[in-house]
């Protein structure tokens, strides 16, 4: 695709631009966030007497656990960012074979399946999460009160559900495109 079509292409449709501007700010976001966290666990088991020093105002307990479970915690988020980094990407590729005016293409089938097993995994990131911020209100004795709302959602198995059936609609409409191009 050329960069005049491009362009007709984004003045045409604005939603695709939007669309793509979103994708490209979420997928810059994911990485900030993977960053973050993997500067931040170096950096708390560090300076955990120093941090463990102010915390103690605050808190007169806080057991050398706390930081460990933290840094787990931090681990997790960043694998969680990294995944949906992917899910994001692969949402772009779509839009863009949208703007190009051929979404029904095998590889959009197969980005929508990938997505769908993706947003399985991050289901399945909540429960280590909230099973961590269990772990740190016990080690609290009752002076934190992190929300352990994690695990799974119906939301996002839902999303999940219909990722895959998008995925065999796309499917079946690579095929019947192939074939009608077969007997043209």
């Amino acid at each position: 695709m050329t960069a005049t079509s491009a362009m007709s292409t984004l003045t045409r449709d604005p939603l695709l631009a939007i669309a793509k501007g979103l994708l490209w700010f979420l997928m810059a976001s994911m990485v900030v966030g993977i960053a973050a966290c993997l500067v931040a666990v170096p950096l708390l088991l560090f300076f955990r007497n120093d941090i463990s020093v102010e915390m103690a105002k605050e808190m007169p307990l806080v057991l050398p656990q706390f930081f460990w479970v933290v840094s787990g915690i931090l681990v997790v988020a960043a694998m969680l960012c990294a995944v949906l980094f992917r899910i994001f990407q692969l949402l772009k590729r779509i839009v863009s074979t949208v703007g190009e005016g051929d979404p029904f293409l095998p590889e959009n089938a197969v980005r929508l399946t990938q997505m769908a097993w993706l947003s399985l995994i991050v289901q399945l990131f909540g429960l280590p999460l909230s099973g961590l911020g269990a772990l740190i209100n016990k080690l609290g004795e009752g002076e934190t009160h992190l929300d352990t709302m994690g695990g799974i959602s119906g939301n996002g198995l839902l999303l999940m559900l219909i990722l895959f059936i998008l995925a065999r609609v796309f499917r079946k409409g690579a095929e019947m495109r192939a074939e009608l191009e077969g007997t043209v």
